[in-house]
């Protein structure tokens, strides 16, 4: 596997990433533009991973607010599972997040996403209690 940042260019195999990913909700907010606006806002965190043949294998989308970081769409392909790919983006996420002084990450997982919830709490993330989310379209 090879790691670096994702770019702007990877946005389309990481749109057919997320699209075959089981658990995985994707919204307006992940169009193209709104990607890169992620990514423009935040230099340098989100994360991928190729495959050995290339191909895009995983994606971290990562930033913060400057206070608290904040993942999205960690996938990794069924071909690439198991081999520590997500274990080693959300890493280097982590340490870019560290770099920029903020202290402390948070993500959302699907309730009925198993397996993200398995994988999380596998790697020493904490499910939190007595928070509800709350959304409102602008």
């Amino acid at each position: 596997m090879r790691y670096r940042a994702m770019i702007a260019e990877d946005y389309d195999a990481a749109g057919r990433l997320w699209e075959n990913t089981a658990g995985m909700g994707l919204s307006s907010a992940d169009s193209r533009e709104g990607i890169l606006q992620f990514l423009g806002r935040n230099p340098g965190l989100s994360q991928v991973c190729e495959a050995e043949d290339g191909t895009l294998a995983g994606t971290v989308l990562c930033g913060h607010d400057g206070r608290r970081g904040y993942m999205y769409h960690v996938a990794v392909s069924a071909a690439c599972r198991g081999k520590g790919a997500g274990r080693e983006m959300v890493s280097r996420a982590l340490s870019a997040l560290r770099d920029a002084g903020i202290a402390k990450c948070h993500l959302m997982v699907i309730e009925g996403n198993g397996l993200g919830r398995s994988f999380w709490s596998g790697t020493g993330w904490e499910e939190r209690d007595g928070i509800v989310l709350f959304s409102q379209n602008t």
